[in-house]
């Protein structure tokens, strides 16, 4: 049975973690395809671009140039088009007032970044195989923060 190519946007400012998460992705040998942009303007003008096919999942940097992400999820979920596009909220951050209001504004889950390759592959393909079995939606806020070593933990 073949696997249907998921499409994958990563909206994230640092060069070095998109090459990290393509990098990533290459190693997990799935159907993937990736696009990146870079700042929250870039993201917002290719989502609202008729011609352009939503992606399967959205990665979303909080700290990004000219919109972050806060700003962009936000109108993500305001938008009848959009509102049901997983969005991924991927950050170095982790302060919990931060990831209570983005769980209250309808992000699917948070990870933060891994530091350790291995790790990084653990939670991308975790996060993948959920979105992909349609689980793009927590249940609680308890399992809204991904981590490798486990599914869930808050």
């Amino acid at each position: 049975m073949k696997l249907k190519q998921m499409i994958i946007l990563l909206a994230d400012d640092d060069t070095d973690d998109c090459i990290f998460f393509k990098e990533a992705l290459d190693e997990l040998l799935l159907p993937t395809k990736l696009m990146t942009v870079h700042d929250g303007e870039q993201l917002m003008h290719l989502l609202a671009n008729e011609s352009t096919e939503l992606p399967d999942v959205l990665f979303l940097d909080l700290n990004m140039p000219r919109k972050n992400g806060f700003e962009c999820l936000e109108e993500i979920k305001f938008n009848e088009k959009l509102k049901q596009l997983p969005v991924i909220i991927f950050s170095t951050s982790f302060e919990q007032d931060r990831v209570n209001q983005l769980f209250k504004n309808g992000a699917q889950f948070y990870i933060r970044k891994p530091s350790e390759f291995a790790q990084f592959i653990k939670i991308i393909h975790l996060t993948l195989a959920m979105i992909a079995q349609g689980n793009s939606a927590p249940q609680t806020r308890e399992n809204f923060v991904l981590t490798e070593q486990n599914n869930f933990v808050l």
